[in-house]
């Protein structure tokens, strides 16, 4: 949409037009309204005979439906339906012409006001998981349970991951994807604004129902949901249910979005050898979203359906089938791990030849192998269930094809080597998170074969081995890719630096914290605890204590990161508008970044490593639009 500059037209007032305030309220009065109503005696509807866990199904999609009232999402729609005309001010509205924070309380199509609202979600996500980490921490200082009882123990459990997770399938696709995909190939916008906005939505949604599990008994289940179990929780596993069939959809959403975005809209000459390898593994990531998600939504629905009108599907008494839950649940679950892995990979490998001046080494491999895990993934489910007793016969195939994804892997860390050797490394806060993946992707991979082989797997699973093999993977890798991505592109988001002595001191007290809390719980897990208990043996204390002093110091990390972050927005030192020298397209382009990113689409000469090359990687017209209000600064 071009945004012609001179005097925006006058809006109403914030709180007259549709916003996030006005959702919530709506939101949450229409739930309570619906579980109140129809659950409680005497209550404002008649029940009809409903069953609790169809009132709360009733109850979330009234409140998502009336949460999109309060948003604003029908209003255009309904307009053109009625045949009324969008006003200019909503046009401009609607895609992000208009400057000041109230944009990122509300619906907007500009790709680039959705990454920031999916980073700060993301963001807060962290920290509310983190918050209920440091209290199942708390509660293993001592071999007994003190603080709560088994119950609430285990929905902490579920909330601290079933959050944590739902937040990191998104870490990536959601803020840098959004935000740079367009910038990275040269187009003006996404290919489906409308899905993109719909997608960040629904994630939010997603992150705000799971705590309210905590209302109505919580669930017990742990974030895999197993059923039958799942059959037999209290009412707050409905809340389990809707928001992994949120997280679900959102994530489907993003990757129809991106696949289409990066097959269709690239500029003219932006071959697939010229894409940076953010946008490669983004690309990767979006396909296994666009492919899996689907199956968390239906395999959550099935259950929904078993809880809600009791169709028995996972309930071996009623003929239903208990394998049948975990092989489709697994089905998902494994390239779900590469969701959120792969698009770190991509963002790593891009910041290493920034601060070593060199090309990318091996990029071609590199591409070959972020598509090897990524198809590979689908061929490993079954050896979350070695010890389920289903199939024994093909152990050995499963044993064999999650060995194989080392290959693939080996790939992307041959790049890594390839570029830091002989480079002048500079070691910015940005390259000290890219390094960090690597060691802590391979401690991950590492602790990961012990679990793909029959043998060992039967000693170690549902230890705290698992676990720590899961957050090496998921957060060591995956997170540690995220802050790299913030503290690199931060000068493109705002205009201003982060401060790197902050930014220093919140890397080493991560890693330290991190790779301290979780190789301790591997060799705790090898001393024989297990998972998702609030007890254990006392000669288990010490290590559980050490790994809680490091938990700790993990979970203050993120103090000076916050502080940074939210200072330097506002107040930091102002920084060049290419303050690394990068051949980056994304770095071709005035900061703020104008509403519709290029006046004209670039035509693209050259690939963004070339580095020994004086020419531009693109020929950009200067951006007369570049003093209107940006949208995603």
């Amino acid at each position: 949409m071009a945004v012609a500059t001179g005097v925006m037209p006058a809006r109403r007032s914030w709180l007259m037009r549709p916003n996030m305030l006005w959702a919530f309220v709506l939101g949450i009065a229409a739930f309570v309204f619906v579980v109140w109503g129809l659950g409680h005696d005497g209550g404002l509807l008649p029940s009809w005979g409903l069953e609790i866990n169809q009132i709360m199904f009733l109850g979330y999609g009234a409140a998502i439906l009336f949460f999109f009232i309060g948003l604003g999402v029908f209003n255009e729609p309904v307009k053109w339906l009625l045949g009324i005309p969008i006003s200019e001010e909503e046009e401009l509205e609607r895609y992000g012409a208009y400057g000041g924070i109230d944009r990122y309380f509300r619906y907007t199509l500009d790709h680039k006001v959705i990454g920031i609202q999916y980073m700060v979600t993301i963001l807060a996500a962290f920290c509310l998981g983190g918050f209920i980490a440091m209290l199942i921490r708390t509660e293993l200082l001592t071999p007994n349970a003190r603080f709560t009882d088994p119950e609430t123990y285990l929905s902490l459990v579920t909330e601290h991951s079933v959050i944590m997770l739902v937040m990191a399938s998104s870490i990536i696709i959601g803020s840098f994807g959004n935000y740079f995909i367009p910038l990275f190939i040269g187009s003006k916008r996404m290919a489906f604004p409308r899905i993109e906005a719909l997608s960040f939505w629904l994630f939010l949604l997603a992150i705000v129902i799971m705590p309210t599990a905590l209302f109505f008994g919580g669930s017990q289940t742990g974030w895999t949901g197993y059923a039958p179990l799942a059959d037999q929780m209290h009412a707050g596993h409905d809340a389990y249910i809707t928001t992994w069939a949120l997280a679900g959809t959102a994530n489907t959403l993003v990757g129809i979005n991106l696949v289409a975005t990066i097959w269709l809209m690239r500029a003219p000459g932006m071959t697939w050898s010229r894409m940076n390898l953010t946008c490669w593994s983004v690309l990767v990531g979006a396909i296994l979203d666009w492919l899996a998600m689907p199956i968390m939504v239906a395999v959550q629905s099935m259950v929904g359906f078993d809880r809600a009108l009791l169709t028995g599907l996972f309930v071996p008494v009623q003929g239903g089938s208990a394998f049948f839950y975990e092989n489709v649940f697994w089905t998902f679950g494994h390239p779900e791990v590469y969701i959120l892995a792969i698009p770190g990979m991509g963002i790593v490998l891009d910041i290493l030849p920034v601060f070593t001046r060199r090309p990318i080494y091996a990029y071609r491999a590199a591409v070959v192998g972020m598509l090897g895990i990524g198809l590979l993934s689908w061929f490993v489910w079954q050896h979350h269930l070695f010890v389920s007793g289903l199939t024994p016969g093909l152990r050995p195939f499963f044993m064999f094809s999650t060995e194989m994804i080392s290959f693939p892997t080996g790939l992307v860390f041959l790049a890594a080597l390839g570029t830091l050797y002989g480079g002048a490394i500079r070691f910015k806060t940005a390259m000290l998170f890219a390094v960090a993946f690597f060691p802590d992707f391979l401690l991950g991979g590492f602790s990961g074969i012990f679990v793909s082989d029959v043998p060992s797997d039967v000693q170690l699973h549902g230890s705290y081995w698992v676990q720590a093999h899961f957050h090496f993977i998921l957060m060591g890798a995956t997170l540690f890719a995220f802050f790299a991505g913030i503290y690199f592109w931060f000068p493109k988001f705002t205009g201003r630096r982060l401060n790197e002595r902050l930014g220093q001191v919140h890397f080493w007290l991560m890693w330290i914290g991190f790779n301290g809390t979780f190789i301790t719980l591997a060799i705790v897990g090898i001393m024989g605890m297990s998972r998702r208990y609030a007890t254990y043996f006392p000669y288990l204390q010490g290590v559980n204590v050490t790994a809680t002093i490091f938990a700790y110091l993990l979970g203050i990390s993120i103090i000076p990161f916050l502080w940074n972050f939210i200072y330097s927005w506002g107040w930091g030192e102002k920084a060049e508008e290419n303050p690394y020298q990068s051949r980056s397209l994304e770095w071709q382009v005035p900061t703020p970044i104008p509403v519709d990113n290029f006046e004209e689409i670039p035509l693209v000469l050259s690939g963004p490593y070339e580095y020994w090359s004086n020419q531009p990687m693109a020929i950009l017209k200067p951006s007369e639009s570049a003093g209107t209000p940006a949208a995603g600064n």
